[in-house]
């Protein structure tokens, strides 16, 4: 069209260190953080944010270089959010569970210059630094991350003569730094790695323009107004936290740190002193807080609701129940690390639709993974070999595909595997669900954990465990199959961990609970009692269970 002109005028990348810039100047005397006592404003964490860009391009670091983090949820890590893509550089924050072969695999891959690392990790680090790397470049700079700026001398003796502190490196940068903007609002501001339940986890590149509108979207999904208090029970080495390091600013809200240790008795606390609008986590998190005794409980600030959006895997609809008469209001959601977090949530709304007829069959509609959220352009679920949508029935299976603006640029060093998961235009998840007539998906497996009975029917394992979660006893439950022989499918066969304070439960009282709510073919053969391996996110991994279960050899006919 005749007129069009694009320039620096009408166009700008799209990133989210712009939220900071904003945030500074509209509400530079808010509190921005709070930890413990200590307590920071918008004004001064964009000039700490300043000062941490500046002082990383005097130690060298240039455009796209990596910079990469091993801490608990601290204000540094938030900071380190913004300052490492405002020197242009790329923010790695990892997982702090991982042990020191796996983070010493991901830090070769990485190729960081630069690692910030909490005062009580560092052990796993140094141990990870001396496992002999195939590359010979220079080793990354250290820069340690201690309570109170006090880092003690059995540490310093630990670490390589040159490593730096925290606020001593924030003292040498410069105040009136320009900050360096993406020149393409695709360039790649963070990897963030899967959680490796199927094996080593891959690394998943993220564009400014993919932060800045899931953050967008975070603040959609979970209907975050300005100024909100957000309380940081999700891991921010999980996918930046689900863009909410970035869409906290955007609102000028609270951040609260709870650091390394979360409780039911701290998320009450910090709910009743900081009045507390919103938190995010796996599951576990509606655990803690439904198992809270009586005593580490404290009213909710009515009449308003504290939010509470859960994502990662499915909560137990009594788990739903219980904390939503607690008096919160809990959201559910759907996606991975390629997504950037959570990408689909339920459309429903428990104050005006089920506040009168609470039962468990809503519950189980709530655990429904929903619809896309308002920023992912498309979710389906098709046919992977025709790539046609299956109909809208509640009963076909598919594979859930998304297609949108907040999904990963590809796999760090892996193209081979970026290609596969976007093959046919779409970003193939490898789970399987159905779709309801009302367009909401439901989870119904992963495709490498459907068990096919002998009969030739597909079993969903998360239909079965959320029977066997329902029962009173149960606390963890997951089903994988077990095969009779090459000619005879597999039979189901549960592995569950009871609660501690319920008493005793044999596997034949769990099989016969089953069999009075499930067809015979869903019915598990066996049942294995113990703790369930589970990776840093609380997540099963059924990959393990597998590994025992073909040890155990194929049942007799």
């Amino acid at each position: 069209m005749e007129g069009l002109v694009q320039c620096s005028a009408n166009y700008i990348p799209l990133s989210p260190i712009s939220f900071l810039e904003r945030a500074a100047l509209v509400y530079g005397d808010k509190v921005s953080m709070v930890y413990g006592t200590a307590k920071t404003s918008w004004r001064e964490t964009h000039e700490r944010c300043i000062k941490l860009a500046s002082a990383l391009v005097h130690l060298g670091i240039s455009r796209g270089d990596t910079v990469a983090a091993f801490a608990p949820n601290v204000p540094a890590l938030y900071e380190l959010h913004f300052g490492v893509p405002m020197a242009g550089a790329v923010l790695s924050a990892l997982n702090t569970k991982l042990d020191a072969i796996m983070l010493a695999l991901l830090l070769e891959q990485l190729e960081a210059k630069v690692i910030f690392i909490h005062c009580d990790l560092v052990d796993v680090v140094l141990e990870a630094l001396y496992i002999p790397r195939e590359s010979k470049g220079k080793p990354p700079q250290l820069v340690l991350i201690a309570e109170n700026d006090q880092i003690s001398p059995s540490i310093l003796k630990k670490t390589p003569a040159g490593t730096l502190e925290y606020n001593g490196l924030l003292a040498t940068g410069q105040t009136d730094f320009e900050t360096i903007r993406p020149e393409n609002e695709c360039d790649p501001i963070s990897v963030n790695y899967t959680s490796g339940s199927t094996g080593i986890p891959k690394g998943a590149i993220y564009s400014h323009r993919a932060a800045y509108l899931n953050s967008l979207a975070a603040i959609f999904r979970s209907d975050m107004r300005q100024m909100p208090v957000f309380l940081w029970t999700v891991d921010m080495f999980r996918c930046n936290g689900w863009c909410f390091t970035w869409a906290v600013a955007a609102l000028g809200g609270t951040n609260v740190f709870l650091g390394s240790d979360i409780s039911a008795k701290l998320i009450f606390n910090a709910i009743g002193i900081h009045k507390v609008t919103h938190l995010c986590g796996a599951p576990n998190i509606l655990n803690i807080i439904a198992d809270a005794p009586a005593n580490e409980q404290r009213a909710l600030p009515i009449p308003s609701m504290v939010d509470i959006f859960v994502a990662g895997a499915l909560p137990a609809p009594q788990v739903l129940m219980k904390v939503t008469d607690l008096g919160f209001n809990v959201s559910h959601g759907y996606g991975m690390t390629e997504a950037l977090g959570p990408a689909t949530i339920g459309p429903w709304e428990p104050r005006l639709q089920y506040s009168s007829k609470w039962d468990t069959q809503l519950a189980i509609i709530k655990r429904r993974e929903g619809l896309h959220n308002i920023i992912m352009d498309g979710i389906d679920v098709k046919d992977p070999n025709t790539m046609k949508s299956i109909p809208c029935d509640g009963k076909t299976i598919g594979e859930v595909m998304f297609k949108g603006n907040t999904l990963m640029l590809g796999y760090l060093k892996n193209s081979k595997a970026s290609q596969g998961a976007f093959r046919g235009g779409w970003y193939h998840t490898g789970d399987l669900a159905v779709r309801h007539p009302d367009g909401c998906i439901q989870m119904k497996d992963r495709a490498k954990d459907i068990v096919v009975s002998s009969g030739g029917e597909a079993i969903s394992t998360l239909e079965v465990e959320a029977v066997l979660l329902s029962h009173p006893k149960v606390l963890e439950a997951a089903v994988v199959g077990r095969p009779r022989d090459d000619h005879h499918g597999e039979m189901p066969l549960a592995f569950v961990k009871l609660k501690k304070e319920c008493g005793a439960c044999t596997g034949e009282e769990l099989i016969n609970f089953c069999g009075n709510r499930l067809p015979k073919y869903m019915v598990p053969h066996s049942v294995v009692l113990g703790d369930l391996p589970v990776n840093s996110p609380g997540k099963i991994q059924k990959f393990l269970l597998r590994e025992n279960v073909k040890a155990m050899g194929g049942l007799p006919l």
